[in-house]
């Protein structure tokens, strides 16, 4: 798997918990405190997790990497990238566009504000992401329609895991590495393709020209054939999102055409084929004005284009009647209202309802209704009080948006975010598990907009309650706008420490052991090999564990290393399947002076077959012994074998069960990629976690080099590499007196490994003091004393986010 630098960088800082917290973001609920620059930087990260396939450079969420891809590192969906729809792994092209236009058309009409507040190039970037994904979704005369296992068993809703090793999951369940999708030939959704496209020229076509120009046209194209279809075609998506009318769609496409181009026969096709099928209220001739503007009906959001584009008082006036009809009430109809003050129009996504209304509240006040104040006053009033709401001014003090206010919902539906390895997910998000299941989340999911409460106001914290919990681009799309405009209101600046870095809230490689037998002359150990990663998930090929033992009663009793047998015995897979295990030794380990230590391996044929993705996945069993003969020349060895004293012998008896988390082992280190991960080798080294992200390059200890000594054929194993020996260091003898700024561990470079000492140091200094002149060299921050915020700055120096000319030094 290709991991980003930043990725690298961030996560290799998880040296301990506890060592590093996440830095104060939080903010008051008070609507006059927040900061809504902040909101929308944070909804962007939140659309940035939910990117699938080959991620960009500039993405910047710490925890993720690429994802939809085979063993060779290839993106295998038939349209690559694209956002992840949900909580799932979905790919709709239907809310691909709708969330694509919906940004881009945040932008467009506050684009200085957004700017001002330092966010243009990320907002740019995520519009264009989205706009990318369905320029490529053409099929002549019909679109992708839906990307993900909506077939049998339906993986994608049936399994819970992360996006990164969903395919791996996938693939044990379909046996090949591409997802299914179909082609549908479904007006509302290539109307949408054609508006997204539309806007996407009116935003690059001074940046970046020839992209404008195939923008544009491919825009022309897709609205000609939803122009021709005039029907809904759902195809999979159905179940899930089945848009009921086609007339609005083609109408919204239009206006964006005729916005891009101004190509005035884009608003004669409205007024002539598209207003005369305009929907009506039920048994009347009024223009629909009740529901609201979202992916399923866009009505309203090119109603209000129209009148923008055309000025026409009775389109400006039915506007008017739609923001009464969610205010005050219209016509004899109303919107429902929670008793604390939500407008409330379904149980689905209750918040995003309000947030689409919010946006077009907003925009209709700064365009339509400019030149009247009284009712520009009025509707913004009412998108403010409907944002208090969401940032927490309700009875329950909820801030729904995640990352912000002072209480959040705990309980979201988000398969990545909880970093989940066992397929359990039920318990995520309560204060605790009768049976021992995970229900802490590994990521905050910054900037997502809860669904919300019901119609009473009352809100259930639970992850299967999907109707509350579940979070979606489409969700955020109206919020993100509404944020747009409300920055060019009140003002506001992105938090210049944002992401915060993520510290591994468990160990994400571990080993488990039990004693499955012993006697006079063996020791059989039955053991799990465990990968519980989320920074990010990710399976490694290359794993192994040790097992240490004393042989200081064998040479005692006159024996010599040579009678010594390691085997393995049951294990989960067979030879020549990814996960079987090939054991071998014994290994002479090297970090012992008096040479009594020795170690059986366990390699893996192919770690990757331990895989966080379900609850046989995420370990790998093997079964192995270390003996002597019961007797040698008729004499019984029985005194020579006493495992009391094995370094790895220690533990192993503390429960019979592997599925008890008192089995878990340190004293049997695991290594991945040839780097210690996991537990502490006898001599005391310990484990660096996230070593074995590529990017960190800090070594594990000196494995031995003797060959192993075998009673049976030799195996060929690899062990891990020497550490290569460090130049002289400043502060001791032969080293220099210079200060090096950020070269912490003085090995004459800066590098995520200076991170990494800072905090080793902070955590426990007696244990991983740095020299007096690595002191020197780790102050950075701007501030006298290292405090984990120089690490901070160190990382940001190594994933080249700023230049090591650019750090304060000055204390």
């Amino acid at each position: 798997m290709n991991f980003k630098k930043i990725t690298a960088a961030l996560s290799a800082m998880a040296v301990s918990a506890g060592m590093l917290s996440s830095l104060p973001l939080a903010q008051s609920s008070a609507a006059d405190d927040v900061n809504y620059a902040e909101a929308l930087q944070k909804s962007l990260f939140f659309y940035e997790v939910q990117q699938s396939g080959i991620l960009p450079e500039w993405n910047s969420v710490p925890w993720r990497a690429d994802s939809m891809v085979n063993e060779e590192g290839v993106e295998t969906d038939i349209i690559p990238g694209g956002w992840f729809d949900a909580g799932d792994h979905f790919k709709f092209t239907l809310t691909n566009a709708y969330s694509a236009s919906v940004l881009a058309w945040g932008y467009i009409q506050y684009k200085d504000a957004v700017d001002a507040a330092g966010l243009g190039e990320t907002y740019r970037n995520n519009v264009q992401w989205g706009l990318d994904y369905v320029l490529q979704c053409d099929r002549d005369g019909k679109v992708i329609g839906t990307i993900g296992d909506f077939t049998g068993g339906s993986t994608d809703h049936n399994i819970w895991c992360s996006a990164e090793v969903y395919l791996r999951k996938h693939h044990l369940n379909n046996d090949d590495w591409e997802r299914p999708y179909d082609e549908i030939a479904d007006s509302t959704t290539i109307a949408l393709c054609a508006a997204a496209l539309a806007q996407g020229y009116i935003i690059f076509k001074d940046d970046q020209p020839d992209k404008a120009a195939e923008y544009l046209a491919q825009a022309k194209k897709y609205f000609e054939t939803a122009d021709s279809i005039r029907d809904n075609e759902n195809g999979a998506m159905g179940s899930m999102y089945n848009p009921s009318s086609w007339v609005d769609d083609c109408m919204y496409a239009a206006n964006w055409l005729y916005m891009a181009t101004g190509d005035k026969s884009y608003l004669d096709k409205i007024e002539s084929d598209y207003v005369p099928q305009f929907p009506t209220e039920s048994q009347s001739t009024d223009w629909k004005y009740t529901w609201g503007f979202c992916w399923d009906d866009t009505t309203q959001a090119a109603a209000l284009l129209y009148a923008m584009n055309t000025g026409k008082k009775e389109w400006i006036d039915h506007i008017a009647h739609h923001l009464d009809y969610w205010d005050e009430g219209y016509g004899g109809k109303r919107v429902t209202y929670t008793p604390d003050g939500l407008a409330w129009l379904m149980n689905w996504g209750a918040n995003r309802h309000s947030a689409n209304t919010v946006w077009i509240a907003k925009l209709a006040a700064d365009t339509i209704f400019k030149d009247n104040a009284a009712l520009a006053d009025k509707y913004n009033n009412w998108a403010q009080g409907q944002l208090d709401y969401m940032f927490g001014d309700n009875d329950l003090g909820l801030c729904y948006v995640l990352g912000m206010g002072e209480k959040n919902p705990t309980a979201i539906h988000h398969r990545t975010t909880s970093g989940v390895h066992d397929d359990h997910w039920n318990d995520l998000g309560q204060e605790g598990s009768n049976e021992g299941w995970q229900t802490e989340y590994a990521h905050t999911l910054y900037g997502a907009l809860v669904g919300g409460p019901n119609s009473s106001g009352e809100y259930t914290n639970s992850v299967a309650q999907y109707e509350y919990s579940e979070v979606a681009i489409d969700y955020n799309a109206g919020f993100t706008a509404a944020m747009c405009a409300m920055i060019a209101d009140k003002g506001g600046k992105k938090l210049a420490d944002f992401p915060p870095v993520e510290t591994p809230k468990w160990d994400e490689w571990k080993v488990g052991a039990v004693l499955n037998g012993s006697g006079d002359s063996y020791t059989e150990i039955k053991a799990w090999a465990m990968n519980h990663t989320a920074w990010p998930a990710r399976v490694q090929k290359d794993i192994s564990y040790r097992y240490y033992f004393d042989v200081s009663e064998l040479l005692a009793a006159g024996y010599s290393i040579d009678i010594v047998k390691v085997e393995g015995k049951a294990q989960q897979y067979k030879e020549g399947e990814q996960g079987y295990g090939t054991v071998s030794g014994p290994y002479k380990y090297e970090g012992d002076p008096t040479g009594n230590t020795y170690y059986a391996e366990v390699k893996f044929e192919d770690g990757r077959a331990i895989q966080p993705t379900g609850q046989s996945e995420h370990r790998d069993e093997v079964q192995f012994r270390v003996s002597i003969p019961d007797a040698i020349d008729g004499t019984p060895t029985k005194g020579a074998w006493d495992p009391a004293n094995d370094w790895s012998f220690e533990g192993v008896t503390a429960t019979d069960s592997l599925k008890d988390p008192a089995s878990y082992n340190k004293h049997i280190p695991m290594y991945v990629n040839g780097k210690l991960v996991w537990g502490e080798e006898p001599d005391g080294t310990k484990a660096v976690p996230g070593a074995d992200i590529e990017g960190n390059d800090k070594p594990a200890t000196p494995p031995a080099t003797t060959a192993p000594i075998v009673t049976a054929p030799p195996v060929t194993t690899t062990t891990a590499p020497v550490t290569p020996t460090q130049p002289p260091v400043s502060g001791e003898p032969g080293g220099s007196t210079k200060v090096v700024y950020g070269d912490a561990n003085c090995d004459g470079k800066v590098s995520i490994a200076d991170s990494t000492a800072i905090l080793q140091s902070l955590g426990n200094a007696d244990e991983y003091e740095l020299t007096a002149q690595g002191k020197l060299n780790a102050d950075v921050n701007g501030s006298k004393g290292i405090t984990a915020d120089d690490a901070l700055v160190i990382s940001k120096i190594d994933a080249k986010l700023i230049d090591i000319k650019d750090i304060p030094l000055k204390k």
